[in-house]
């Protein structure tokens, strides 16, 4: 199984770096975008001015604005936002393996997006890729590792078609626990950035990501998801980068949010994600006291100056 031509859907800063990705490890690849203006800054100026400006993109890169010009395709990219993903879906109609690139769980449903794929899309055979990559990182050219997890001869033709000098994926057939450690990441995150805004301390934000990675460990083992997919890069290894990073923007916005500073929570995939992780947690008993109070802040029902004594007034257990 030899994937030669990848078609990527959605030409943000995400979509486009995963399209470099797949040309600089030899593929030819078509961008798709939605808006008209990105079509034509590629074509005519190689280089994605609007959302990765600055990063020149090969001829081996096609921009379209059709999405039937990937239909082609051996495998798809789909690198559409977690919320927008069903609509793309549904308008995509897939047949190829299409490998989603996205991060989250889908609010109103509360489904995992390999959930939202199967029930979109039931004739496309199932991917995703995630892990610690910050986009402009990836198209710089700086040492990235993922995981892509699938049927494991498709999510090992995928670690071929994608793998280079500098993007070295691992492959994996736990697409639930590939699936759901890339959402949830993105809430604790935010949790993260509201402790260092607080001015709470390096103690307290350590303590709240290993406690929010042991939440994410009963969840995933309420899902079916393997333990070792968990400790993994999109786990653990994304958990870490985004709830530390200033350039993530989970954790900046939660860093605004301590500071009762502006925030943008459009562009924080965790905003939307929060309360759907923990109503798909509480429909398997399992109790996320972090996210839970991440999602009530939100939300607006739970102080910042509450939340804290919320969280370290709960009864002593054993770890």
């Amino acid at each position: 199984m030899d994937y030669t031509h990848i078609g990527v859907v959605g030409a943000g800063v995400w979509g486009t770096a995963l399209a470099l990705v797949a040309a600089e490890a030899g593929r030819k690849v078509t961008l798709w975008a939605r808006e008209a203006e990105v079509v034509a800054s590629i074509r005519d100026a190689r280089e994605n001015a609007k959302f990765l400006p600055g990063i020149q993109l090969p001829k081996a890169i096609a921009a379209t604005g059709d999405m039937k010009e990937i239909a082609a395709a051996d495998a798809l990219l789909v690198a559409a936002p977690a919320q927008h993903l069903r609509e793309t879906l549904i308008r995509l109609k897939p047949r190829a393996p299409t490998a989603l690139c996205a991060k989250g769980i889908e609010r109103g449903t509360g489904k995992l997006l390999t959930e939202v794929l199967a029930e979109c899309a039931p004739q496309a055979e199932p991917a995703i890729l995630s892990g610690p990559s910050f986009a402009r990182d990836v198209a710089q050219h700086l040492p990235t590792a993922v995981t892509i997890a699938a049927r494991m001869d498709i999510a090992t033709a995928l670690q071929a078609a994608l793998g280079h000098g500098t993007f070295r994926p691992y492959a994996s057939d736990d697409l639930t626990g590939v699936a759901l450690g890339g959402a949830a990441k993105n809430v604790y995150a935010i949790g993260c950035g509201i402790v260092a805004g607080l001015g709470l301390g390096e103690s307290a934000r350590a303590a709240l990501l290993a406690r929010s990675f042991a939440e994410l460990c009963r969840l995933g083992e309420a899902l079916g998801a393997r333990t070792e997919t968990l400790m993994g890069l999109s786990g653990l290894g994304d958990l870490v980068l985004t709830a530390t990073s200033p350039t993530s923007r989970n954790f900046r916005f939660g860093l605004a949010l301590g500071k009762s500073q502006s925030h943008e929570a459009s562009l924080a995939e965790g905003v939307d994600t929060a309360p759907a992780l923990v109503a798909r947690a509480k429909r398997h008993r399992v109790e996320l006291p972090i996210a839970e109070a991440i999602a009530d802040i939100l939300a607006g029902t739970l102080a910042l100056a509450d939340a804290i004594p919320r969280l370290m007034s709960r009864p002593l257990k054993t770890e």
